[in-house]
């Protein structure tokens, strides 16, 4: 008797939550959100956001990567307040790899675009003391890297333990 008037009462419950007419239901996400942002708003925002005098090691490193993980290379007026923010928090090699991110950022059109954002940094390269990857001779391997990776094949994985020099 109990059993019969439990069951009923989850049914009745079951259909004031859930009536017969929907019994499943499909989910709704918003999977993106529209922006309204023109691309001089973007640089502004960015531009701002580097020249902040209170910015610290994390948040421009977090700027950065979100920048680099987005479909565009970053204005020249960004690379230069992201350079100049570099500068006060005295991290070269933030600098420098933030370089090789926006050369990276151009892709297949490399040749085209990242002279012209060479030539626009230039002034701020020199004022700030910066080389650019390219100087530093980042762009190619060092000799005694390309050595090892010879040696590493020839002796079977044990490179520059079993071959000095």
């Amino acid at each position: 008797m109990f059993r019969s008037i439990a069951t009923r009462s989850a049914s009745f419950a079951r259909n004031l939550v859930v009536p017969n007419q929907v019994k499943c239901t499909a989910g709704v996400r918003f999977m993106s959100k529209v922006s309204t942002e023109s691309d001089a708003e973007f640089d502004a925002r960015y531009k701002a956001f580097f020249d902040r005098k209170d910015i610290d090691g994390w948040e421009c490193r977090k700027a950065m990567n979100d920048l680099s993980g987005m479909d565009l290379v970053p204005d020249p007026e960004i690379v230069i307040a992201a350079l100049h923010a570099c500068r006060r928090l005295n991290d070269y090699a933030l600098a420098t790899r933030f370089l090789e991110t926006v050369k990276d950022k151009c892709g297949s059109r490399v040749q085209e675009i990242y002279p012209f954002i060479l030539q626009e940094i230039q002034p701020t390269l020199t004022e700030l003391g910066i080389s650019t990857p390219e100087e530093l001779g980042f762009d190619k391997p060092a000799q005694n890297e390309l050595r090892c990776h010879y040696c590493c094949i020839r002796c079977g994985g044990l490179g520059h333990l079993t071959h000095p020099g």
